[in-house]
């Protein structure tokens, strides 16, 4: 969960072993009272929902990483065709098309359900950029650390060298607020790309194949046949008009919320882009100076990012999220002061921000079927790894959709939408 990233990457600022951090972890987890269905086992084998007739087209609520992910694994796999709808009529308008793209391989291996869905879904991102290629999504392997920094306590290196391993410490030791460091991930474990691109991408290959559409508008409720109320015919849009299908799958981050028993929240996050002089290697999560989190990018910029906003039930429109200059400047001072006042990162910003990352109370997402609207389900509620698990959600959800199955990679059960009635 988002408050577990957090977590790591304020402790492991300090010097300590990779046990001792996972150790903090689970910690943390406990700490968050995480709730897990009690009737079941890790052993388990992928769930059966359901036996449905494959569907013919599947409409798709929200146009981000999930549900072109989803629309891409239908097409690809099954030859069904998705119609997306957004309500701005953009692919990624959201949190999908303003996220770092940051990529762990092991981080989510405390929860074994969800580190078998990230880790299946690390992989497919890497099959997914050599289909795509690298540069199209802008998709890359890279080192992690957490950099403990605090610029009234500089170091001085010998010879004026920087910190062994700290792509970020400038090459004059004399304005070099870096502390220590701590490995977080190297190239087998740790990697990126580009949200944005890659939903583009996504969106194109679907399109190709199963002749996927995107429509703008925003769902209302489901429809049904006159003669038969179990068959979902289609979805009637705010607007009045209706578009066809036999099959919903509601994919709308924080604005899910009634199709989530209204649990689900979004938490605010402000992010700025920042040109780099050069091409930075190694994502770094600060700790001091706020502890903000920077992810460099192969373009020469890096995305910056920190101090959420707490959970709320959100009421700015997808696309419309007001930008505050206040949190703005907390960034820039933040990352200015972690990697020195003439450091890699200040520069003014070339780009800022903000969006909403969906939250559930247990810190799961929600995928699977709407237990009281019969052909819908949802996937929704990744939180801060969302575009890691935007992958292996979409080729879970459309299996599910499709046959009735979840993957051999990825129990469901636990990720039931169900599971706070």
């Amino acid at each position: 969960s988002y408050s577990t990233r957090i977590g790591l990457k304020k402790t492991i600022g300090t010097s300590i072993s990779p046990m001792t951090a996972r150790a903090i972890i689970v910690s943390t987890l406990a700490s968050l009272a995480l709730v897990l269905p009690t009737s079941l086992s890790f052993s388990m084998s992928s769930a059966d929902v359901s036996s449905p007739s494959q569907p013919k087209t599947v409409i798709i609520a929200g146009a981000g990483v999930i549900g072109t992910s989803t629309a891409y694994y239908l097409a690809k796999n099954f030859n069904v065709k998705s119609i997306l709808v957004d309500v701005t009529g953009q692919i990624a308008p959201a949190a999908s098309g303003k996220a770092g793209g940051f990529l762990a391989l092991d981080w989510n291996d405390h929860t074994p359900p969800l580190g078998r869905l990230a880790r299946r879904s690390f992989a497919l991102h890497e099959e997914l950029a050599k289909g795509f290629g690298y540069e199209k999504i802008m998709y890359r392997r890279l080192t992690c650390a957490s950099i403990s920094v605090d610029p009234t306590k500089s170091l001085k290196k010998p010879g004026g060298k920087k910190l062994a391993g700290v792509d970020w410490a400038q090459d004059d030791s004399s304005d070099d607020p870096v502390l220590g460091m701590q490995s977080l991930g190297d190239e087998e474990t740790i990697a990126q790309v580009h949200p944005r691109m890659l939903c583009d991408s996504l969106f194109e290959d679907a399109k190709k194949t199963a002749d996927c559409e995107l429509v703008k508008g925003e769902v209302d409720f489901p429809l049904y046949d006159d003669d038969d109320q179990d068959k979902l015919v289609g979805v009637k849009l705010k607007d009045g008009s209706e578009v066809r299908g036999d099959a919903v799958l509601y994919a709308c981050g924080p604005w899910s919320g009634p199709w989530t028993k209204g649990v689900m929240l979004g938490v605010k996050y402000h992010s700025v882009h920042i040109p780099t002089p050069r091409v930075l290697d190694q994502a770094v999560f600060f700790s001091g100076c706020g502890d903000p989190e920077v992810y460099p990018r192969p373009d020469k910029t890096a995305y910056c990012c920190g101090f959420p906003d707490g959970a709320i039930k959100v009421s700015e429109r997808p696309g419309e999220e007001e930008v505050r200059q206040e949190k703005v400047d907390e960034i820039v001072h933040a990352v200015r002061s972690a990697s020195g006042k003439a450091g890699v990162l200040s520069a003014d910003p070339c780009l800022t921000q903000s969006c909403y990352l969906p939250s559930t109370p247990d810190g799961l997402p929600m995928m699977g079927k709407v237990s009281d609207q019969k052909g819908c389900y949802v996937a929704a509620g990744h939180s801060c790894w969302g575009i890691l698990l935007g992958p292996g959600t979409g080729e879970t959800m459309a299996n599910v959709i499709a046959t009735g199955k979840s993957t051999e990679y990825v129990d469901i059960r636990w990720f039931d939408p169900n599971r706070f009635d």
